[in-house]
């Protein structure tokens, strides 16, 4: 009679799962894992698919690492890929090739397609590893299932549809204080989220705007892929301020401190032979007017006051344009305004500069004509160089180029030409009229 009221048993349970998946998933969340493998065992490969995959993805993880080859072939043969993704992405990545080793060609490269993010992409900074629940759960299985995990970095609980896709949120603290019977659907409350493919800029603006401590992250059919953290961000962030300093200066992004002299000089050898080009270019400029400095020799003396100041100042303004590009503050169909504010900062510093700088020389070359010459140019340059320092990185970003490999180097060259043109142009110019000899 006992036996006969276990396989009665059995047959019932088995009918339960193969005809209501969802509640035989949710069912197997509150089980040891080995008795939830041990059971998707007994049933047909194709129902045991079907509820497997209906189970909390933290719990389809573990059982992934658990479980025999043969079994996990026979679950995974047949899934869809973009499931399968969200899947392995949770996996270290020695795991997951070994797993994906297993599986046919085809499916593998499939899955790997999707693995793959650009290191600019909000898919490449997301954190996999995000707790999920369906809108039927209660305040008590999430208390029971944070209490397992014992992760103090969780703030937001997401709440997905029975295909993954991202429904809500609950902060934790409405978990905290709402009746343990409550069900998920009554504290849900929509989530701004972001996609995958999304550049870092944006997932920096929405962040921002919405003043979160993170973001979800999502992909074309509003999966819930994974999650970005504010922290993870900043760091990632400041990381390609680092870099983008190095590769405005012409180093490597990846050289360090103690990298080896050999990688150094890789990285950095091709730059200065790019800006020992530009340079013989603003010499070619001086060049043009050689007979001038050879009547006027003083002017020798002053070439690199005007260069200098120039330079300074076309660095200021594309230093400020380049944080405005990365953090998303200007657009580039802005760069009128950009411009214009540059010229206008230009003009005021380059009349208080020039000033100061025509009072100098004044005294030190005892020409007047000189004086005004210099302090013209100093004006003429230093706004050329707020323009180009504004215009340059927008108009390299315009066109698909990284402002912060090239800004620099093109900067240069522009204030340096100019700074010489404008200074001995005017010199040569205007020699008879004030009087320069």
């Amino acid at each position: 009679m006992k036996q006969k009221a276990e396989i009665i048993g059995n047959a019932l349970r088995n009918e339960f799962f193969i005809k209501y998946p969802k509640d035989a998933a949710h069912t197997l969340e509150s089980v040891p894992q080995d008795i939830i493998l041990n059971y998707l065992k007994e049933l047909p490969l194709d129902k045991a698919r079907v509820i497997f995959f209906r189970l909390n993805p933290e719990t389809i993880v573990d059982l992934v690492l658990k479980m025999e080859e043969s079994f996990f072939v026979g679950l995974f043969r047949q899934v869809d890929t973009q499931l399968a993704a969200r899947i392995f992405s949770r996996l270290s990545k020695d795991e997951a090739d070994i797993r994906l080793s297993l599986l046919p060609d085809i499916t593998s490269r499939e899955i790997k397609d999707f693995l793959n993010f650009r290191p600019d992409t909000a898919g490449y900074l997301m954190e996999t590893n995000v707790s999920t629940f369906y809108s039927d759960n209660s305040v008590e299985d999430v208390l029971r299932k944070i209490r397992k995990l014992g992760d103090r970095k969780i703030v937001v609980v997401y709440v997905v549809n029975d295909e993954g896709q991202l429904l809500g949120k609950i902060p934790i603290q409405y978990i905290a204080i709402s009746q343990p019977s409550e069900k998920l659907h009554k504290l849900m409350e929509s989530a701004q989220s972001i996609n995958s493919m999304a550049s870092r800029e944006e997932v920096l603006e929405v962040i921002e705007k919405g003043d979160l401590l993170q973001v979800p992250v999502i992909d074309i059919n509003n999966n819930l892929l994974g999650v970005i953290r504010n922290d993870t961000l900043m760091s990632a962030t400041k990381q390609e301020i680092t870099e983008n300093l190095q590769a405005m200066f012409g180093a490597g992004r990846e050289e360090q401190a103690l990298s080896k002299v050999s990688y150094a000089v890789r990285k950095r050898l091709p730059w200065l032979q790019v800006n020992l080009a530009t340079a013989f270019l603003a010499s070619m400029v001086v060049g043009f007017f050689e007979d001038t400095i050879a009547k006027i020799t003083i002017l020798a003396i002053f070439l690199p006051v005007v260069a200098g100041q120039s330079g300074n100042t076309g660095s200021q303004s594309l230093a400020v344009t380049m944080r405005g590009l990365a953090l998303k503050e200007i657009r580039i169909s802005q760069w009128f305004r950009v411009a214009r504010k540059e010229i206008m900062v230009g003009f005021i510093n380059g009349v208080a500069v020039a000033l100061t700088t025509a009072i100098i020389v004044y005294f030190w070359a005892s020409s007047l004509g000189i004086a005004i010459v210099i302090g013209i140019s100093m004006i003429i340059s230093m706004v050329i160089a707020g323009f180009a320092g504004a215009v340059i990185p927008m108009a390299l970003k315009a066109i698909g180029q990284d402002p912060a490999t090239s800004s620099s180097i093109i900067l240069t060259t522009v204030t340096d030409i100019c700074g010489f043109l404008s200074f001995l142009g005017l010199a040569t110019a205007l020699s008879s009229a004030l009087g320069i000899v």
